[in-house]
């Protein structure tokens, strides 16, 4: 049986703040187990946002994407989100949330699932950084965001939530 929620974070480990994503996942994966609720969540890690990312919002009743940012408030922005055509790139890859949303309407001919983003205000990106002092801080109230979400994954729930809309 297919979870109802997923929860995509994208992110590099080797670039200071960028771990943010990362590094939130596997925390809730750990929680989520101890809880025993792992069954209710997909959790997916992946270096960017890519066309086929879309696929994994099939069959889905909500979506959240976790990143880091630059020049997001502090602590975080938490945003619900609606498809949004890509920028023409000579790329394929590298997709805001926005787009992801897109290309599943584009390919399942139906709106994709309420989506949201937790978007942690990250200040140091670069390869082979640490994470930032600002940014371990950051990610303490983000945990505490991804926790209440969790405990009740419901999307109008999500949108009593917002924080900051961002386009």
């Amino acid at each position: 049986m297919q979870a109802g929620v997923v929860v995509l974070a994208s992110g590099n480990r080797s670039r200071g703040d960028d771990a943010v994503g990362p590094l939130l996942l596997e925390r809730l994966d750990a929680w989520l187990a101890a809880a025993g609720r792992s069954g209710e969540f997909e959790l997916l890690d992946d270096y960017q946002l890519q066309i086929e990312h879309a696929l994994d919002l099939q069959g889905r009743r909500l979506a959240l994407f976790i990143d880091a940012g630059w020049h997001t408030p502090a602590p975080l922005a938490f945003y619900d989100i609606a498809p949004a055509r890509a920028a023409a790139v000579s790329s394929t890859h590298a997709l805001s949330p926005q787009a992801v949303l897109d290309v599943y309407r584009q390919i399942a001919l139906t709106d994709p699932p309420p989506a949201f983003v937790l978007c942690v205000s990250g200040e140091q990106f670069e390869l082979g950084a640490g994470m930032s002092a600002a940014a371990k801080t950051h990610v303490e109230a983000a945990w505490h965001k991804l926790q209440l979400l969790c405990e009740q994954p419901d999307a109008a729930r999500w949108r009593s939530m917002v924080t900051e809309s961002v386009d």
